[in-house]
């Protein structure tokens, strides 16, 4: 039997469907335990390859041959071997292309909306991390918002959409992954905005994002309207783009909400955080569309893959939003956090520009899954 091949982009799709898939995982158990390709009907088998070294005999029976199964390894070498002895045992068997490297670099684009006065903007899914960055169009212009490192795909999409990329926003000084900002705005000689409270030791030059900036897509009305947040960092900025969506960064996401602690400050920002959700958001219309810079966990999709929902839903269903005590709040925020991402302050300081790290060292650095929420 031939051993078929699965793509990143394939293996997204069939999370976005629902489909069934039987994974067997040939990491270490402490990797596989830390992070792992997730779907709703997916089923898993976790054997470190050392132990098929000598065959797999004794994992055969335990693969179904009723369901399309999946060998996964960290960079492809070895899920090909453990794949290809699986076929010669007469088992259909795909291996994940690029391993779980892959996997953690994939961006699946997403089309949220129209825009009143003509215009589109597209959720950029990193399925493998839960980081979430946008593209806002309009009339041959486009404004890319909390980018990855993974720049390519940003610039390929706007070239085949037509439109050249004026404007790049941060929301925050990001802490689990390598913002692709500058780099973007160079290749387009486009404006990089970053909020100037998170900005105070970079060492580049950037446009001082506020309240009040109200920057134009376009040769329509479409608008990105600054909101002064703070919580997840104390520069935290939130978008409003066309009055109709709310660009939250990583103060609130569908399920959970953001933690204040990845620059030392919990705190100290955990005042800022609750007025932010609780005062700040309140203010806006329920009708707003939600869409954050992250999602925790695979239940957040909508049926079409994207991360959104109404302001007003989230203020009935997320926990977070619904903690009236403020020393409860605080406790849930400042205690009992999930593990802080990996390599968060070499990624600040790589965000900031004080080093630069290779690409192989950039890769190792966001390695693992969004800790970025609390819930």
């Amino acid at each position: 039997m031939n051993v078929s091949v699965l793509t990143s982009s394939d293996v997204t799709k069939k999370v976005f469907n629902k489909d069934e898939l039987f994974i067997l995982d040939v990491r270490n158990e402490n990797d596989f335990n830390t992070w792992k390709i997730e779907g709703e009907n997916f089923e898993y088998l976790n054997v470190p390859y050392f132990e098929l070294l000598d065959g797999i005999e004794e994992i055969a029976g335990e693969i179904p041959t009723n369901k399309e199964v999946l060998v996964v390894c960290a960079k492809e070498g070895s899920s090909v071997m453990v794949a290809e002895m699986l076929s010669e045992a007469g088992i259909n068997v795909s291996y994940l292309k690029g391993g779980m490297k892959a996997w953690s670099e994939h961006l699946e684009p997403v089309k949220i909306g129209n825009l009143n006065d003509g215009g589109e903007i597209y959720q950029f899914v990193r399925i493998g991390k839960g980081c979430l960055s946008y593209m806002v169009v309009s009339e041959g212009e486009a404004a890319v918002i909390d980018s990855t490192r993974m720049t390519d795909i940003y610039l390929d999409f706007a070239e085949s959409m037509g439109t050249k990329i004026k404007h790049v926003f941060d929301t925050h000084l990001h802490a689990d992954h390598i913002s692709g900002g500058r780099t973007i705005a160079e290749k387009n000689r486009a404006a990089y905005w970053l909020p100037p409270k998170d900005a105070t030791e970079v060492n580049f030059d950037y446009r001082p994002l506020e309240q009040g900036n109200d920057v134009t897509i376009g040769n329509t009305s479409i608008k990105i309207a600054a909101l002064y947040s703070p919580g997840h960092t104390i520069g935290s900025t939130s978008f409003i783009v066309d009055n109709k969506y709310l660009l939250s960064g990583d103060n609130l996401f569908i399920d959970s909400i953001g933690r204040p602690d990845l620059a030392g400050k919990s705190e100290d920002w955990v005042g800022d955080l609750r007025t932010t959700l609780y005062k700040r958001y309140r203010e806006l219309s329920e009708d707003l569309i939600v869409l954050p810079a992250h999602f925790m966990i695979i239940d957040e999709l909508n049926e079409d893959g994207s991360v959104a929902k109404k302001l007003g839903e989230l203020f009935a269903k997320n926990h977070g939003l619904n903690i009236h005590d403020e020393n409860e709040f605080s406790k849930l925020v400042t205690e009992n956090l999930p593990p802080q991402p990996n390599a968060y302050q070499e990624i600040r300081e790589t965000n900031m520009g004080k080093i630069n790290p290779n690409l192989e060292k950039q890769r190792e650095m966001e390695i693992g899954p969004n800790r970025c929420a609390v819930r």
